[in-house]
């Protein structure tokens, strides 16, 4: 069984910057693909950036290019989303996802095995 909790949401101004983190358990993380997803009110549920395992290769939603990174480090199992240049339109619950021995990343939710429980992102205005 893995678990995800993610932290580092909260509070910003636009034009500001967090990074989420994304702590994962077990033995699994190393040898899975990860992506990170978020939901606004009355929203579905998109894609915002997706990585190998190895770390080598990313997606992004073509909206986010050049403002939104992901990375990992398998030596602390945890995975990344450094967010610049925050706007309103990015406040939504983020989550993580796990795409269990995954090697290549994806950015089909329904191809991830295990989800977070999510992290509040507000931009104010």
């Amino acid at each position: 069984q893995v678990q995800l909790v993610e932290s580092g949401g909260g509070l910003v101004q636009a034009g500001g910057s967090l990074r989420l983190s994304c702590a994962a358990s077990g033995r699994t993380f190393s040898s899975s693909s990860m992506g990170w997803f978020r939901q606004a009110p009355g929203k579905e549920r998109e894609f915002v950036a997706a990585i190998s395992r190895s770390g080598i290769t990313t997606y992004y939603a073509d909206s986010l290019k050049g403002r939104f990174t992901i990375s990992r480090d398998n030596a602390k199992n945890a995975v990344y989303l450094q967010m610049n240049s925050l706007k309103p339109e990015d406040t939504a619950v983020y989550y993580c996802a796990l795409d269990l021995y995954a090697p290549g990343p994806t950015v089909v939710a329904g191809a991830y095995d295990y989800w977070g429980q999510g992290t509040q992102v507000t931009v104010s205005s």
